[in-house]
């Protein structure tokens, strides 16, 4: 591309001593959550949300699990200002939930954030900010340093001003240096420390929180993980302080720089459902909530019912949830490739038979069923791209069926070329369909109405013409016969009896297998017979009957009356 010599980092990476934490390989603990979608989320939808819209918003937000909720800005608008003072009035703050408003360093507008709060109950956050870094210091502000460093002292001395004129509300204050990821950071600590020195947390008392926020997303994940580690080791009264990342999403990595800032000595993450939030978005706190728990932590949220959350997401920001969105998409837990099908298939399986209960599946990392997916319709579908296992796991799951493995391959070639022939994706009906339609009591143009089947041993053992039968046939709907035979089994007195018949049905046998559809006393049986022609063809068919004899019986005519289709065999006789 063009002009690519324009572009230079604009961050600033500290030393190799703040990297230590990649000595880590995962997350330990949930750190505290704090939504921010009634704010930063708001103010980037298109069409802001109403006072009942956010309402109904926070009540979820506060059903989730979520603790800390910034609800807004309320010095900037009458619309801020009258949620929060509905919040307060109509007593709609649980008690165990703390929320958060956000205000500029200037004094009108601290005194409305202030004045906003009068009555709450319960601890409330003031989030104080401005903006550090070396661009907005050049362009925006046009200020040296100390003049930034005298916006945020006068609001924290200010802050703790306001604090005395209210005080039956219990005040937890936080600091963020806005743009901190293009701040130097010798400067991010500098003046966080000015205003920790003025807030002068005590033991016992609200910790500070110092908010660092990848206002914009500027450099390789790890990079923002080491500033994270130089503020953790560097700022003053660590032990009463909160560190807190504000993550964006501009290079696509919210994710990472929130798991490695995690890592790095974050104890606090800001961030929205989805990732919604200016331009590119905030960080994910639904993916990296479930990041942490398909690592065997508890992520502290209630996500275990992820199509709910997608539904009042929707609802409340008419933004759509991706199909490819990580754990909450439609189609994340959808396989369609055969590899990844017969994989899926073979380790379901697996877990059914050795009641294994530590989740390891192939392809899927997380149980669909703990976040309220299911694996019907979910997990395995079928379309051009299919292949073998994926058919026949369906079958089995929803109907039923337990398909040979033989038979598997011509299945699936039959099911994938039905989805590229009409360019669609295959629903389990549609599939059921097909393999009925194709494989189940074909009984055209052969039919056995009737066998009864007798045994020449009193101990019923198989052997040389140790089983009998006596069928009546119908061909062609009108040609009736009765045929008989002996053989070696039941299947072998059949073919015999149909080889001897005057329409000289001769094919090898080749294999047999069955299996009760379901586990109760009146399950139908399925049976599955393949057999070969004299050009070495093999021709499935499948039975069903409330007997098991039946339905062997009809698996085989399902067999030879498709072999029928290709061979011509049943030839009326002169």
């Amino acid at each position: 591309m063009k002009n690519y010599q324009k572009y230079k980092p604009g961050y600033y990476p500290v030393g190799p001593e703040y990297t230590d934490w990649v000595k880590k390989d995962h997350i330990e603990k949930a750190p505290i959550w704090c939504s921010v979608d009634l704010r930063d989320g708001n103010q980037a939808l298109i069409v802001p949300m109403s006072l009942d819209q956010k309402i109904e918003f926070f009540q979820y937000l506060c059903k989730l699990g979520f603790k800390e909720i910034e609800v807004g800005f309320p010095a900037a608008s009458d619309t801020e200002f009258n949620f929060l003072r509905a919040l307060i009035d109509q007593d709609l703050i649980p008690d165990d939930v703390t929320i958060q408003v956000l205000t500029q360093s200037r004094q009108h507008i601290i005194d409305k954030t202030f004045e906003s709060l009068k009555g709450i109950k319960g601890k409330v956050i003031v989030h104080l900010y401005n903006s550090t870094s070396f661009a907005q210091r050049q362009q925006v502000f046009r200020k040296p340093k100390n003049e930034i460093i005298d916006i945020a002292k006068f609001g924290a001395n200010y802050f703790n001003q306001k604090k005395k004129e209210y005080p039956d509300i219990d005040f937890q204050f936080e600091y963020s240096p806005e743009s901190f990821t293009g701040t130097e950071m010798d400067f991010a600590a500098e003046i966080c420390n000015e205003v920790i020195d003025i807030w002068d947390p005590k033991p016992g008392e609200n910790p500070v929180i110092i908010n660092c926020p990848a206002t914009v997303e500027m450099s390789l994940p790890h990079v923002y993980a080491n500033q994270i580690c130089y503020m953790d080791r560097n700022l003053h009264n660590r032990e009463n302080v909160v560190l807190s990342v504000h993550p964006h999403n501009d290079r696509g990595t919210g994710v990472a720089i929130t798991e490695l800032a995690l890592l790095a000595g974050a104890d606090r993450v800001e961030g929205t459902l989805f990732g919604n939030g200016e331009r590119t978005g905030n960080v994910d706190i639904v993916n990296v909530a479930l990041n942490m728990y398909t690592h065997g932590v508890d992520p502290k949220l209630d996500f275990s019912n992820i199509p709910d959350v997608v539904e009042h997401y929707e609802k409340y920001t008419n933004m759509p949830v991706d199909p490819r969105h990580p754990y909450s998409g439609e189609l994340v837990f959808a396989a369609f490739s055969g590899s990844h099908q017969d994989a899926i298939a073979k380790g379901m399986h697996y877990r059914k038979e050795t009641g294994e209960k530590q989740w390891t599946c192939p392809y899927i990392p997380i149980d669909p069923h703990d976040i309220g997916r299911e694996y019907e319709g979910d997990v395995i579908r079928i379309n051009s791209q299919s292949g073998k296992g994926g058919v026949s796991y369906i079958l089995e799951r929803d109907y039923g069926y337990q398909i040979p493995k033989e038979m598997r391959p011509e299945l699936g070639h039959m099911m994938t070329s039905i989805s590229d022939q009409h360019h669609e994706e295959l629903k389990p009906e549609k599939i059921f369909e097909a393999f009925s339609k194709e494989y189940i009591n074909n009984f055209k143009p052969l039919d056995i109405t009737d066998a009864t089947f007798h045994y020449n041993s009193s101990t019923r053992e198989q052997g040389k013409d140790s089983v009998g039968v006596d069928m009546h046939v119908i061909v062609g709907g009108k040609k009736e016969h009765d045929l008989t035979g002996k053989g070696n089994g039941r299947m072998d007195a059949v073919s015999n009896a149909l080889s001897m018949s005057p329409y000289h049905i001769n094919y090898k046998f080749i294999t047999y297998s069955e299996n009760a559809l379901s586990g109760d006393s009146n399950s139908k049986a399925a049976a599955y017979v393949c057999i070969e022609d004299q050009l070495k063809r093999r021709f499935w068919g499948v039975g069903l009957h409330d007997d098991i004899i039946s339905a062997s019986v009809n698996a085989l005519v399902s067999a030879i009356n498709r072999m029928n289709q290709v061979d011509h065999i049943i030839q009326e006789e002169n």
